[in-house]
């Protein structure tokens, strides 16, 4: 039981300080090195390092990112979120030229973890939703 609050915790905290704050010293603490991030919309990204300017990059084009969990479920070294990610385009995202659209996106992640590390990832959200939000796709689609 104390693993799997302990889990949790580490979880919270990567996402409020990483995404929420910018701060990708904590990736470090938290990521193992050889870490990677599944996700058939964006692609896999390999590696401690990677990831960071794959936060980087999400930060860039929404400087107000905040991702909120909104629902999380820890099993022994697997946790699991539903997520909400609230945020004004100001940079290019996915190809998109800044827009200044607010946007709210849904998700959801399975982290696996290993001696207080997050080691994988599996995400997938609703691309197709936040590219209408962006005007990237046609009415209707």
């Amino acid at each position: 039981m104390a693993q799997t609050t302990a889990n949790t915790e580490i979880v919270r905290e990567f996402v409020e300080q990483a995404f929420n704050n910018g701060n990708l010293e904590v990736a470090d603490e938290y990521l193992a090195e050889d870490f990677v991030r599944h996700d058939p919309d964006m692609g896999d990204v390999r590696g401690r390092e990677k990831y960071k300017e794959f936060i980087e990059m999400n930060r860039t084009a929404f400087p107000d990112y905040h991702e909120t969990i909104e629902n999380i479920i820890t099993q022994g070294d697997t946790v699991m979120y539903r997520w909400t990610l609230r945020g004004t385009q100001e940079g290019e995202f996915m190809g998109v030229a800044p827009t200044g659209n607010e946007i709210e996106v849904t998700g959801m992640i399975d982290m696996h973890l290993e001696d207080g590390r997050i080691t994988e990832l599996w995400g997938n959200f609703d691309a197709l939703g936040l590219l209408k939000q962006l005007d990237a796709v046609p009415e209707g689609v």
